[in-house]
């Protein structure tokens, strides 16, 4: 089989949710031909994706434009919608020539849609797969801007067009979508590797190490973490790291960033399925910086109060002494038992059914 995969580079939360499904469908049909079409580095696709890939670097899909994690750039992401959708049809027909002159047999998008449309000109089965579309997320930012009712009504055409729009949990309702079909939570599994990393690290064993992880979105926060006694930070490359001996950054640590959730004590993160459903997986707690604009907070966050140890902060919290007070409740909850995330079998199935 010659399947397309692409991959929306809106952060890492796509690839989080499309890597362990691409990596089941190899088990299962190891001869699998795969080309990835995503704006993604290749060493971020090739971190996440096992075995040999043919990598298109380039953009499917706008997302959204940011100023950072926790804020879109609602002018900048209208721009680029309106020159993505320019002259729409021989955008379409021209990568639908690409599919043909490539030879797929299927197209899996996480979550682009002019992948979809291309393919339903093509003759090619299309399979989506996320638990947002980004006509939902974008209508909920643009809708009223000049030039975006057609635009909308493309992406949404486009969508329509996929044999199935599989939604894992916890998904967006998407009730506008045909072909919806749900399926249970995806997550990839890292090692504990907890001893070692204190070990190289050289800390005292009685630290509580704390991950501060926001998606791959730049984000660097709007001021200090507060020193608290008995826990030390690991922090992206690009945060704020200093001489402080309690803030380490992640190559320091020498591991997968899984690996490091999966040997850490609580994860600081913004709301987003990758971060929340890695964590549940795990049986991490979860301190998250609510984001009550995102179309997605409600449903992600009412399944993460119910599936993992969780607590809510707003974003002055992360950089105040009350920080230590939230982390000491979060630890306090009784311990919630790690989910069992089977949706990426279940996704890879499918796409070997279509």
């Amino acid at each position: 089989m010659k399947l397309l995969a692409v991959i929306s580079q809106h952060g890492l939360g796509h690839l989080a949710q499309a890597a362990p499904v691409l990596n089941a469908l190899r088990r299962l049909h190891p001869a699998l031909e795969l080309t990835l079409w995503s704006g993604l580095s290749d060493a971020a696709l090739r971190a996440r994706i096992e075995g040999p890939f043919v990598h298109r670097h380039e953009t499917a899909d706008v997302g959204l434009q940011m100023h950072d994690a926790m804020r879109v750039d609602g002018s900048a992401s209208h721009a680029a919608y309106r020159a993505f959708h320019a002259d729409w049809p021989t955008r379409v027909q021209a990568e639908a020539d690409w599919l043909r002159e490539q030879q797929f047999d299927r197209v899996f998008v996480d979550v682009a849609y002019l992948p979809l449309a291309a393919a339903a000109i093509a003759g090619i089965p299309g399979i989506a797969l996320c638990s947002l579309n980004w006509a939902d997320i974008c209508a909920a930012y643009l809708a009223d801007l000049p030039g975006m009712a057609t635009i909308l009504e493309q992406m949404l055409s486009a969508y329509a067009a996929a044999e199935v729009f599989l939604q894992p949990m916890p998904a967006m309702p998407m009730q506008q979508l045909p072909r919806r079909q749900a399926i249970d939570p995806i997550a990839s599994y890292g090692s504990k590797h907890r001893q070692e990393l204190m070990r190289k690290l050289a800390l005292p064993t009685d630290r509580k190490l704390v991950l501060l992880g926001f998606g791959g979105v730049a984000y660097q926060g709007q001021g200090s973490l507060p020193c608290i006694d008995k826990v030390v930070w690991l922090t992206p490359d690009d945060w704020q790291n200093d001489a402080r001996p309690d803030r380490i950054p992640f190559s320091r640590c020498g591991m997968a960033f899984i690996d490091l959730l999966a040997s850490s004590d609580a994860l600081i993160t913004k709301v987003g399925y990758g971060s929340f459903v890695e964590a549940a997986a795990h049986g991490i707690p979860v301190l998250y910086l609510d984001r009550p604009d995102w179309p997605e907070t409600p449903y992600l966050a009412e399944w993460l109060m119910c599936q993992a140890n969780a607590g809510v902060i707003d974003e002055t919290i992360l950089y105040s002494t009350l920080l230590e007070q939230a982390l000491q409740a979060l630890w306090q909850q009784p311990p919630k038992p790690a989910i069992r995330a089977e949706g990426a079998m279940q996704a890879a199935r499918r796409i070997l059914a279509t």
